[in-house]
């Protein structure tokens, strides 16, 4: 693989991702570090789950910093895949539902939904203003460096034939994920009508746990005529929000403190299977990519079609004309 410089499109999705941990990163060294700022009980801060909260999410947000420079390095391109796609694959997984719901949230509740708490209000607008922010500068650094780095995925059509020794196991997966998917999402459906800001968060959390669990369908299936990337992108970000989301409230929830908030039973049930659900998910779609990388070599605007004829996968029929 060549490696190719970061173009200024990649280079300052990149900064702007950089930029954005920087106030969370900070707030956080201050708590981490004995200073309350921003927090109207300071006593909070002494609470020993709290303090392991914090440095979870210290770590979390310090891992996006360190892969937005890798996007703009010519030695990113070089990191072992799984080392980018896993923190990438929660991440998005998690940013994704903030920045697309934060902004509804406000809109519906305005900004009293931040006052009343321990953590002052402006804490919140710095926290999750910089969590949009991250998100999609994030995504957009990252689908720039896929481009680059794995340009087949961009370049091929979900229909590419390639040999796979797991493909009659991977649709069993598949369409086991779907049908849990889609009873989790009922769930979540159920539980956003119980007039909290929450109900938006679980709105379109259940849209991305049934929209990704049928787009791994499509790949696994290899139905559609347009470009792989689309249905993966979804399946991305559908694994990836039940996974993260699911794994995170199961640490907040079973470390006590401050923030296990108490939860039903049902909200319990979609949390552990939307968790569950997810790395199945995501353990396919990595058997699907690495079964499938093997054959997807191919510069970006070559015609796919004329790529499988090359491979001789074309009927023999084709073959005698020649």
């Amino acid at each position: 693989m060549t490696e190719q410089r970061a173009g200024i499109g990649r280079l300052t999705a990149a900064i702007v991702a950089v930029a954005a941990t920087l106030p969370y990163l900070t707030i956080k060294t201050l708590w981490l570090t004995g200073d309350p700022v921003g927090v109207s009980d300071p006593a909070l801060m002494d609470n020993g789950q709290m303090l392991g909260m914090n440095a979870l999410t210290f770590a979390m947000e310090a891992a996006g910093l360190l892969l937005a420079l890798a996007f703009t390095m010519r030695w990113g391109m070089r990191l072992p895949a799984w080392l980018v796609l896993l923190p990438l694959w929660v991440g998005t997984g998690l940013l994704s539902v903030l920045a697309v719901t934060t902004p509804l949230i406000v809109l519906i509740g305005g900004l009293t939904i931040f006052s009343g708490g321990p953590i002052q209000t402006w804490v919140y607008l710095v926290v999750y203003g910089g969590f949009i922010t991250l998100g999609v500068a994030l995504m957009t650094a990252f689908a720039l460096y896929a481009r680059d780095r794995w340009p087949a995925v961009f370049a091929t059509p979900v229909r590419l034939p390639f040999p796979s020794a797991t493909r009659s196991f991977q649709e069993v997966v598949a369409w086991g994920a779907l049908l849990v998917a889609t009873a989790v999402g009922a769930l979540r459906v159920v539980m956003a009508f119980d007039g909290t800001v929450q109900a938006v968060q679980n709105g379109l959390k259940a849209l991305l746990a049934v929209g990704g669990a049928a787009a791994l369908v499509a790949l696994v299936r290899r139905r559609g005529n347009g470009p792989f990337w689309r249905p993966l992108a979804l399946a991305w970000l559908g694994s990836g929000s039940l996974f993260g989301w699911g794994l995170f409230s199961m640490i907040v929830r079973s470390t006590g403190g401050p923030l296990a908030y108490g939860g039903t039973g049902v909200a319990d049930f979609a949390e552990l299977f939307g968790m569950l659900t997810g790395l199945v998910m995501g353990m396919c779609g990595a058997f699907l990519l690495a079964e499938r990388s093997g054959v997807g070599h191919v510069q970006p605007g070559q015609d796919a079609l004329e790529r499988q004829d090359r491979e001789g996968d074309r009927q023999p029929a084709d073959h005698g004309h020649r």
